[in-house]
């Protein structure tokens, strides 16, 4: 029997992608295929209970790098909790939430931990398991599908 063939999307290992689901029209991350579930930089994590019950949580997002303006709060249910174990070693239990990622033009959804990123070069980090939703990942490349516009890649930089 055949395998079916599936189109994919070649991306580089860095792209600007949009989170319509909690109002981010831009933001850097970085594609990581060494990483299962995806990662967003998150601080003030509260969880709370919805008026059915139901497990939420609420949170803000700096969604640029190199500046502390601009936070955003977002409140969406719990997804999952999951262990996970960072780049150095240790393990953490993280909230997981869904997370619709805008990327060539293309909405994903991402199950999504939420974490401290501060220290990190990007405030996410998309991993394998929203790419095998049609992507390739080219780690040479960088930007394939197309640059915020400017005003957006300054006040990611600090200077706007």
């Amino acid at each position: 029997m055949r395998e079916p063939t599936y189109s994919s999307t070649v991306a580089g290992w860095r792209e600007w992608v949009g989170l319509p689901s909690i109002g981010i029209p831009w933001i850097k991350a970085k594609l990581d295929t060494g990483a299962r579930s995806s990662a967003l930089h998150a601080f003030g994590i509260e969880e709370f209970s919805s008026a059915d019950g139901a497990p939420h949580v609420r949170f803000q997002v700096r969604p640029w790098q190199h500046t502390d303006n601009g936070a955003i709060t977002v409140e969406c249910p719990v997804h999952d909790r999951r262990s996970v174990r960072s780049s150095s070693g240790h393990s953490e239990e993280r909230i997981v939430v869904l997370i619709d990622v805008q990327l060539f033009g293309r909405t994903v959804t991402a199950e999504t931990t939420l974490s401290n990123r501060d220290q990190m070069g990007f405030r996410m980090l998309i991993g394998r398991e929203a790419l095998r939703q049609g992507f390739l990942v080219d780690s040479d490349k960088s930007f394939l599908g197309g640059r915020a516009p400017q005003e957006v890649r300054r006040r990611n930089r600090g200077r706007a």
